[in-house]
Formats: structure tokens, sequence, C-alpha cells
């Protein structure tokens, strides 16, 4: 299945829940490329099959999100042993398909009172998984036109909200020291493509640091990032080899990626 024809779709179901719902994830990445801002590549993006929503769980969300979903053609996939269990909405075959999951953000230790763990929660008849750093994901969300120009098989232009660009780059620092090396090469070759994306824009993401970001991840969670900005991009390291890695349509170097990242990160978040 066509990977735009799949996000069509979601799209149009998920369109009662548009002020609700946003974009993250290598998605969300994807729809940053529609941004009138964004300079346009020449290179692919990084593949993903799954597509990540998330939402603040503060307020109730109407109306049946699953029966929307399953309107569409996904199917709903439950696995493992929480209640409710985690959830796919997947279209197209199994192993090669499109999938949408919902996700929401981890409030406190993660254990409920009887001592099973928090991770998953139901909400507009789907089911979603708590993550921790995932509330800074919905601060300042963008808002981009999805368009039938751009060829997606819409039957009109749609507005969807998506991740911030700075914040999708921080969130890669604060879950950092909890994924597997290949995950954390993917994250920053994510990080380094967002930057080429968006590089006019700096000025722009230092003054939306200073006024959105920081405040909301607070004092301690904040000098973590700048912490960990400062030595993923120090110096060429094995995550940066690896994203150099991984790429087939385009050639980097490790160096490229580490120079450009340092820059960029002296830039948006200095003093």
């Amino acid at each position: 299945m066509n990977d735009l024809d799949a996000l069509a779709k979601l799209a149009q179901a998920l369109s009662p829940w548009r002020a609700h719902l946003v974009f993250i994830g290598g998605w969300a990445h994807r729809i940053h490329r529609f941004d009138a801002r964004a300079n346009k590549l020449e290179h692919q993006p990084v593949f993903t099959r799954d597509t990540d929503l998330a939402f603040a769980n503060r307020a109730p969300i109407e109306g049946d999100i699953k029966a929307a979903l399953i309107e569409q053609g996904f199917k709903e996939q439950l696995t493992g042993e929480h209640k409710p269990p985690v959830a796919h909405y997947t279209l197209g075959d199994e192993k090669g398909g499109f999938y949408a999951e919902f996700l929401t953000p981890l409030i406190g230790s993660g254990v409920k009172r009887g001592g099973t763990q928090d991770a998953t929660m139901s909400m507009a008849g789907i089911s979603a998984q708590k993550i921790r750093y995932l509330d800074i994901l919905l601060v300042d969300p963008w808002m981009i036109t999805l368009d039938p120009k751009s060829g997606l098989p819409l039957p009109s232009s749609m507005d969807v909200q998506v991740a911030n660009p700075l914040c999708f780059m921080v969130q890669k620092f604060l879950i950092q020291k909890d994924r597997p090396a290949r995950k954390q090469a993917q994250d920053v070759l994510y990080i380094y493509d967002t930057i080429e994306l968006f590089g006019a824009l700096l000025d722009e993401f230092h003054e939306t640091w200073k006024r959105s970001i920081s405040p909301a991840l607070e004092e301690k969670l904040s000098n973590t990032v700048l912490t960990l900005s400062k030595d993923t991009f120090s110096n060429v390291n094995d995550m940066i080899r690896g994203a150099a890695l991984i790429p087939r349509d385009r050639k980097l170097s490790p160096e490229q990626i580490q120079q450009t990242c340092q820059l960029a990160f002296e830039e948006i978040l200095g003093a």
C-alpha cells in the first residue's frame, strides 16, 4: 500500500478529533516536509510503518475513534496483558502494512495503587499507551496543511496538528538513555534531518525554546536537554557513526552530522 494513501485514510478517519490529536514520531517528521517553510530536500525521509498520535489525557475526548478507523478499513490488533491491552490500528497486511497507535503522557510513578503497571488507558473507543516524556511533544504544536496537490489522495485540503520540530528533537534527548543503540542512531539522524529541513528557522527555534519549551520542561529536564545536546554532538561518536550509515540514497559523513548539529544547538539553546 502507498503510504501516502494510508496517511490520507488515517487523516480522514481522525478529522473530527483534529483539535485533540497531534502527530508525533516518524510520521510527524514526514508531515513536516509539507510545511511551507521547510527546505526542499532531494533525499527520502527515514521510513517508518507506524504513525504515532498523542493526546493530553486531562479532559475526555468524545466520540468513537475506533469506529471511524474501522470505517476507513483499519483493523484493531490487541496485544499484551495490560488492561486495556496495547492496540495497533492496522491498514494492509500485518507484516508490511501501515498502522497507527495512540499515546498519552505518563504522569507519576507508572504504578497503580494495586501494584499493577500504569501503562495504558481507554479514550474515545481506542486504547492508548502511556509514555514518559511525551508531554513535551504536545507543547506548541504546528498546524500543517495536507494538500491533494502534494500527492495525498484527499477530497480537499486538511489541517492537522504536528509536533513542533524543536519539541520533536528535544524529546530525542530526553528518551536517549532508554533507547537501544540502533534507535539512538536513528534519533540522531532524525535530529540532523530536522535541522536540514528547517535550517532557516534556528532563530525562531531559539525563541520557542526560551518562551515555551524550557519553561514547560522546568529546570531539571531543561538542564538535561542542554547537557545531552552538548554531549551527543561534542565529537564524533558511535551514535553519530551509526546515523551516517542509515541512509541508502545519500552519502553522509559522521563529521557532517556532528558539526551541523553542534552548531545548530549552540544557536538554538544558547543564552
